[in-house]
């Protein structure tokens, strides 16, 4: 069964709401660029209410972050996996599993067949496959999904203009282990709407 992630979740409600529809990863963006940045002396507020409320893994998303700057965050929340959303190198990568002993996800910005070649050589645990876009995803647009269908060697998540109407098409075509969706379930950057979360769910539990 394909897995769900909701990203950008910035509010207490949205939390206790995204929890509670029984998603299994919320994604928590600490890239202070993000319309979604969620800073962290909030963020152990918004991750203890998710945890109350559901089972969901929660993501830390870091842009271009160093080792020392991932330490910051996960001293203070309790994240269970970290996801890199920028231009980390593959040592990068294995530089901070090293230091925060968690899975670490990688996203690759897919613009062409060249941007999935050799996933298998990063040292990391799953791969995150978006569109292309200078805000680091969540840009609500998405991809040729028939270079995701070509990805190999690592476990995909495949994100990127998603939605409750196109997501079930995507998981059919794709195959992914999870699928991750931020705008698409949105009343505006950081606010989710509850009724496409639900939607958003459903969708992929029937797909």
């Amino acid at each position: 069964m394909t897995r769900i992630k909701i990203c950008g979740v910035t509010l207490a409600d949205d939390a206790a709401a995204v929890a509670s529809a029984g998603v299994d990863f919320i994604g928590l963006n600490f890239w202070p660029k993000s319309k979604r940045y969620l800073a962290p002396e909030r963020a152990p507020m918004i991750a203890a209410i998710a945890r109350s409320c559901g089972s969901a893994k929660l993501v830390g998303v870091f842009v271009d972050a160093s080792v020392a700057d991932v330490l910051a965050v996960t001293s203070r929340v309790d994240l269970d996996i970290i996801q890199l959303h920028g231009s980390e190198t593959p040592q990068a990568c294995a530089q901070i599993a090293s230091a925060v002993y968690r899975p670490i996800w990688k996203a690759i910005a897919v613009s062409s067949l060249s941007s999935i070649e050799r996933l298998d050589a990063w040292p990391v645990d799953a791969i995150l496959l978006d569109s292309a876009a200078p805000m680091r995803g969540g840009s609500g647009v998405a991809f040729d999904h028939g270079i995701a269908q070509m990805a190999s060697g690592k476990p995909i998540v495949l994100a990127g203009g998603l939605s409750p109407e196109t997501v079930a098409a995507a998981i059919a075509r794709v195959k992914p282990f999870a699928v991750d969706v931020a705008s698409g379930v949105e009343a505006a950057p950081g606010v989710k709407d509850r009724a496409k979360v639900a939607a958003f769910v459903a969708a992929v539990r029937s797909a």
